[in-house]
Order: C-alpha cells, then structure tokens, then sequence
C-alpha cells in the first residue's frame, strides 16, 4: 500500500478489533513521538478530539521549532469532523498556519467534488488562515499543466527542499487500499521524481486529478492515516 521509506510498511491490525470502528493510524518521525501508532476509537466523538490533538499539539511544535505549521489535507469524511472540532476550539489561532492539499479533483471550486471549496465554506471561512497560507490548484487549467502549476506553488512555498516537508499530513484511505490518488497498481506508484504528479484515469470519478506523490509523502515528519467505516476494515488489515 505505502511504497519507498521501510519506515512505511504497513503492521498488522489485531484480528479482534471490529470492523465497524474507528481507526486513527499516525507515524511520526521526529524525536518527540514514538514511532508508529495504531489507535482505535468506537465513534467519531472520540476520534475528534484525539485528531484535534494531535493537529493543535504538532501545530504549537513547529511554530516553536521553525516559525510555522505546514499542513496537508485530505477530503472526504475528514473535512466535516476537522472542521468541526477545531471551531470548537476557543482562541485558535491559525496565522502562521500554511495549508496544502494532498490530492485535488479538478473541478471548479463551487463543485461539491472540490476538497478546497469543502473546506473553504465549513473552515477556512470561519479562521484566521491568510489567503497566502492556502495553497490551492488552478482548476482552470488542463491535469498537466495544473500539476505544474501546483508543483511551483509548492516549490515556492517551501523553498530550498527537493521535497516539501510538511509538518503534517492527514491522509484518509479508499475501500482499495488507495491514498491520495495512488491508486493499486497505477502507474504513479512508481514515481520517484515529481512533487506532483497528473491522474486522468482514475478508478474512482471524477477522472482528472492531481496528487502529491509517494517522496512527499514519505518526506513529511508526520503521517495520520484516519480511516471510518467498515469498508475499509479488510483492506487495512
């Protein structure tokens, strides 16, 4: 499933965790976290909040450590639950926050398939995130020359690393197996150079997408893998 560092092969879930629960999978890899982590939660009222955790207490570690908190998101059933609970928080304060989107459908941001527009209309609305911080696609370009466009942004954003090392990703998983938009037994998967890289064939609509590739992925200090529901209980064990 995960391809590239050894420290991204997958360990086996326990046979009598239910596949109807929660599942908060994270790997980090500064000093301060122990490794990888497998922690199973009955409902989203208690996923939240442990998420919340985790994304606040990363947040105050890099600003502390390098001035600003760079974060990756995913879609999905991520964006309604982070949403949620970070609002709750009282005095959250995200103006050294830079956010990033670890895979992007091109649709036009009002589409309800725009992972950025999602979260434009339940979060980034509703914080004190700059313009400046949110690092978005230009959906009115062809997958190619959008995954170019994206690539420079990332580039600028964080300059002087062959790959951008975010401080935090969170990434969701498929019922497939996939992340991102790295599907199995895509061609992608095997792509060691791009920062970002074009789907026209996704398995999953809608077809054009761009995705960061496995090297970024890998390169980040922290990994979260949220997964919900029972159709993904088989493929993750």
């Amino acid at each position: 499933m995960i391809k590239g560092s050894s420290a991204w092969k997958l360990i086996h879930l326990p046979t009598e965790i239910p596949h109807d629960r929660l599942l908060f999978r994270f790997l980090c890899a500064s000093a301060g976290m122990t490794g990888r982590r497998i922690v199973v939660f009955t409902s989203s009222a208690e996923l939240g909040p442990a998420l919340t955790h985790l994304v606040t207490s990363r947040a105050e570690k890099a600003i502390t450590s390098h001035g600003r908190f760079t974060l990756g998101l995913s879609g999905g059933s991520l964006v309604s639950m982070l949403s949620k609970e970070l609002l709750a928080l009282p005095q959250l304060d995200c103006s050294k926050w830079v956010v990033g989107f670890c895979d992007e459908r091109l649709v036009s941001f009002s589409d309800p398939e725009s992972t950025y527009g999602v979260y434009k209309s339940q979060l980034f609305s509703k914080i004190n995130i700059p313009d400046s911080g949110i690092l978005t696609i230009d959906s009115s370009l062809p997958v190619t020359e959008c995954a170019e466009d994206y690539t420079r942004k990332l580039k600028e954003a964080f300059p002087g690393e062959d790959f951008p090392v975010f401080d935090l990703l969170l990434l969701g998983m498929g019922p497939d197996g996939h992340t991102c938009s790295l599907f199995p037994d895509h061609p992608l998967l095997e792509e060691t150079k791009k920062i970002v890289a074009p789907i026209s064939d996704s398995p999953k609509p809608p077809p054009q997408r761009v995705t960061m590739t496995f090297p970024v992925v890998n390169s980040a200090r922290c990994v979260a893998f949220i997964s919900t529901g029972g159709s993904k209980a088989t493929v993750l064990k």
